[in-house]
């Protein structure tokens, strides 16, 4: 856990807040070994024992040293004589024998000298201070309140070892050490799980009579800080731990072990990462209009924004917003930060920001934009890369004033807060995309065969009508007398016939050569490079080039063939023109004879040569008819594809609701139930018969079906009006619209995505839950659900906007900050508050202050005493100083941590 900071004389300062720094809290001069372990002399001087000391630890980096001998100072100026000029802190001290036996770490001020140190050592009695198991003149809990006063800080050292707290006393003695108000941090050898059963509960504070303050679940700080003799035994996990400082000082470490909790975390026993890594923004800075030239840097966990009205607290968060080109989830939201954008930040205003990713690998990204253009990422060394900015952080989350409280009033929005909870089966997406495809597809030919039927039937309702005129038309006996000619209009209509049993086999040949030559891209040298198997691979670029030929082969065979037959039928068409000819020189005749006789024979051939082009038709709709059969057998079982992709999805949110439900037990609950969000149909009704009456109607009886179902209420607007009427309850009108509208496949392909149930507890702590949903709860309460949620499973930023402002101030403490807390260490929060509990008691580990200066608040600024967590003085008096709540915050915080 690298920090930012340099040690200069004294105390240090980070400008990204407080970072956690590696300590090892109880390291020795180099003739203890001998003194008290009986270990043979490593050769070195002391001067030489801290430099190697100091060189291990900035190899292992570790940051902070605490030197405690027993009742000895000497060495400590040999140590920070050696860490002069390297980002080591050293602070100095002593371990002490209570009156009792007990042993006690002493830690002071990083600048406390040598005159000091003896002067302290003095106040325990001893006078002479000289390497020793002497013990002190005062009791364990006199040491405590001693130490206190002088300025400094204690441990009570291996606590479950010899010499330790719980080996020396017992009883009502040891409760009333255990209890005693200034006992703050104790060491233990390895975790707190590893420790005898009796030991562990007192530690996690679940014995009743040994229970300190009575308000935390880990009311100590617990340390590691094995004795380091050598060099080597800084690599000892129980050596050091991890404390997290926004200052280097005795007021970080008196911070750290007020709230253990966020502050303290001890090495792992594996070789597993010290922290959890997750996306971050690291810097956000702008050039140009209100904060111009504001730089800010963040932390990677808690992040707080504080200052009053007018000061730039939404211009930041909105700038984050505008900066990754994200859009509000909520209506009124999108108004706002329209607003911000153009009178605020203002074209022509550079807004950059600073990145860093941390799966699959660790990548540093820069992102610029510069209003009102589109934003630009660049990689680490300057080169613009062809990414968006939700390329990288592709979860992040920004939400502005109030549009948490938006978000609850929209069940569509809502669903998507589980979808971060969800394992993506892309299996199964892909699964269900094709079947998507499939069913557009079949929609698209049942639609063009029923309407190519409708066609062939609206031709062939005049047939029978021609068939009886031409029966009259044989019994005058022209059906012999012009045999030939009517002969004639049967070879003609077999010849018009030809072409369009050959055009399939054209648009064949044609299909074939769209896809002509093959894409091997895939497959080329460059595209398989450093692959292990490459060989193996690059042999199928011989299979497709071989396929290629084959399917080129047979395709220009095809073309030939249908050349040919193309050929040898007008050869056909030639030959039969000829004889037409002649037989149409012989009708000519016949034609004027039987003018003679008042009969029509021009009609007789007009007629035959009608019916005969009707006929066709007759066979194209029996093979329509038997291709639509085909396509709804097919369309039956694509739906039952589609229903059960469907219920798969549906179970992978049911999974996600429960996952939710189990990191919430007793604060909120998640239920989502398969099909009951109408919006979908209400829009394709809407789109296809229109008008907002109708709407109102239909989602009036709609809303009523308790479980509808899609297929069912596709084949009920397939049966009719009154089928709809009578099953849903639609009014006959509007029934009869639907009805009409052909849109009962669209229906069946509709997509209801799950609904969502959220509801909260609304009981106090301790009481029997009240679960309530959301459309019973308030404002505020709704917001809360809402956050409880999104504060849950992501390793990208949140942002938001005064979160208090939508918040039932009762859950804030009781359920927001517990679960802020457990979080920030796997994931980043930015936001900005008039609220001092989320700074305070969330522990931010940067708070932000902004002011405003210039005319009218023209302008914003942030002082860098004001970047920092609590345990700044500055940082301190500026949260009670403009926070709503800030001293009482504060109180609350002493009462809870004796802060």
């Amino acid at each position: 856990m690298p920090s930012d900071s340099t040690p200069p004389d004294g105390t240090s300062v980070s400008f990204r807040g407080a970072t956690f720094y590696k300590c090892a809290l109880q390291v020795n001069p180099v003739d203890y070994g001998q003194r008290y372990r009986g270990r043979p002399s490593s050769g070195r001087d002391e001067k030489e024992h801290a430099k190697a000391i100091i060189d291990r630890a900035v190899e292992l980096g570790i940051k902070v040293l605490a030197i405690t001998d027993h009742n000895h100072i000497r060495g400590v100026t040999a140590f920070q004589d050696a860490a002069q000029g390297r980002e080591i802190y050293i602070f100095p001290g002593f371990e002490l024998s209570s009156k009792e036996g007990i042993h006690v770490l002493c830690l002071y001020p990083l600048d406390t000298d040598n005159v000091q140190l003896e002067r302290y050592l003095g106040e325990f009695g001893i006078r002479n201070p000289q390497p020793s198991t002497a013990i002190s003149n005062k009791i364990f809990t006199e040491i405590l309140e001693t130490v206190q006063s002088q300025g400094g800080i204690t441990i009570a050292a291996h606590v479950t070892n010899n010499k330790g707290l719980f080996e020396v006393l017992n009883g009502d003695a040891r409760i009333r050490a255990w209890k005693d108000k200034n006992l703050l941090a104790v060491q233990i050898p390895g975790e707190a799980g590893d420790l005898p059963q009796g030991s562990r509960e007192i530690i996690e504070n679940r014995i009743p009579a040994y229970k300190r303050f009575g308000t935390l679940d880990s009311a100590i700080a617990v340390v590691n800080a094995k004795d380091v003799v050598e060099p080597e035994d800084l690599e000892d996990y129980s050596a050091t731990c991890w404390i997290k400082m926004s200052n280097v000082s005795i007021d970080g470490l008196r911070q750290a072990f007020l709230d253990p909790g966020s502050r303290i975390r001890l090495n792992p026993k594996n070789e597993n990462s010290d922290q959890c890594l997750h996306s971050e923004i690291d810097m956000l800075g702008r050039q140009g209009g209100f904060l111009d030239r504001v730089q800010i840097h963040l932390n990677s966990n808690l992040n707080v924004l504080i200052g009053g009205r007018g000061t730039g607290k939404s211009t930041i968060v909105e700038s984050i917003r505008a900066v990754l080109g994200l859009d509000p989830v909520g209506e009124d939201a999108k108004k706002v930060h329209r607003g911000i954008v153009r009178q605020v930040l203002q074209n022509g205003t550079k807004i950059s920001m600073s990145v860093s990713v941390h799966q699959p690998t660790s990548h540093n990204y820069r992102i610029e934009r510069v209003l009102p253009n589109p934003p630009l990422v660049y990689d680490r060394t300057g080169k613009i890369i062809d990414l968006a900015p939700t390329d990288i952080l592709p979860n992040i989350e920004v939400y502005g004033q109030h549009e948490i409280s938006e978000l609850t009033k929209s069940p569509q929005k809502l669903i998507r807060l589980l979808d971060r909870f969800t394992i993506r089966h892309e299996s199964l997406l892909n699964r269900k995309d094709s079947i998507k495809r499939k069913l557009n597809k079949n929609r698209q030919l049942l639609h063009d065969t029923s309407l190519e039927i409708k066609e062939i039937e609206e031709k062939l309702a005049s047939l029978p009508g021609l068939e009886e005129t031409l029966k009259r038309f044989k019994e005058a006996g022209l059906e012999e007398t012009l045999r030939e000619q009517s002969l004639l209009v049967r070879e003609e209509s077999v010849l018009n016939s030809i072409p369009e049993r050959i055009q399939p086999f054209l648009d064949t040949y044609q299909s074939i050569q769209d896809e002509l030559p093959i894409d091997r891209k895939f497959l080329s040298e460059s595209a398989l490079k450093d692959l292990p198997e490459m060989d193996i691979l690059s042999t199928t670029n011989e299979i497709f080039t071989e396929l290629e030929e084959t399917v080129k082969r047979i395709s220009d065979e095809l073309k030939q063939s249908v050349t040919q037959a193309n050929h040898r039928i007008r050869q056909i068409k030639s030959t039969w023109e000829s004889r037409k000819q002649e037989v149409m020189a012989e009708y000519e005749g016949i034609l004027r004879d039987l003018q003679k006789s008042r009969i029509d024979g021009e009609e007789f051939i007009q007629l035959r040569r009608t019916i005969e082009q009707l006929r066709p038709f007759q066979g194209r709709r029996r093979v329509l008819e038997k291709i639509e059969k085909e396509c709804t057998t097919r369309r039956e079982a694509l739906i039952d594809e589609w229903e059960e992709v469907e219920r798969e999805l549906f179970d992978v949110f049911d999974q996600a609701a429960k996952e939710v439900n189990s990191k919430l037990t007793n604060l909120v609950e998640v239920r989502v139930a398969l099909g009951n969000d109408r919006y979908p149909l209400f829009e394709l009704l809407r789109d296809e018969i229109g008008g907002r009456l109708q709407e109102t109607e239909k989602r009036k009886s709609l809303s009523k079906v308790p479980e509808l179902s899609l297929r069912q209420f596709a084949r009920n607007c397939d049966l009719g009006a009154e089928k709809l009427e009578s099953v849903y309850g639609i009014p006959r009108t509007q029934a009869k619209r639907i009805s009409g509208a052909d849109v009962f496949r669209k229906i069946e392909e509709l997509e209801l995505t799950p609904t969502t149930t959220i509801s909260l507890n609304t009981a106090l702590k301790g009481e029997c839950p009240v679960w309530k949903q959301l459309d019973e709860l308030s404002t505020g309460q709704k917001a809360t659900a809402v956050l409880l949620l999104l504060l849950l499973n992501s390793d990208e930023p949140l942002i938001i906007d005064q979160p208090e402002d939508d918040l039932d101030n009762r859950f804030i403490s009781e359920g927001i900050i517990p679960r802020m807390r457990e979080q920030k260490q796997r994931r980043q929060f930015i936001f900005s508050t008039h609220n001092a509990n989320i700074p305070v008691l969330g522990d931010a580990e940067m708070i932000i202050g902004l002011s405003a200066y210039g005319n009218n608040g023209g302008s914003a600024h942030i002082a860098d005493e004001h970047m920092g967590s609590i345990d700044s003085q500055p940082v301190r008096e500026l949260v009670e100083e403009i926070l709503e709540g800030g001293h009482e915050a504060f109180e609350i915080r002493r009462l809870k941590y004796g802060f």
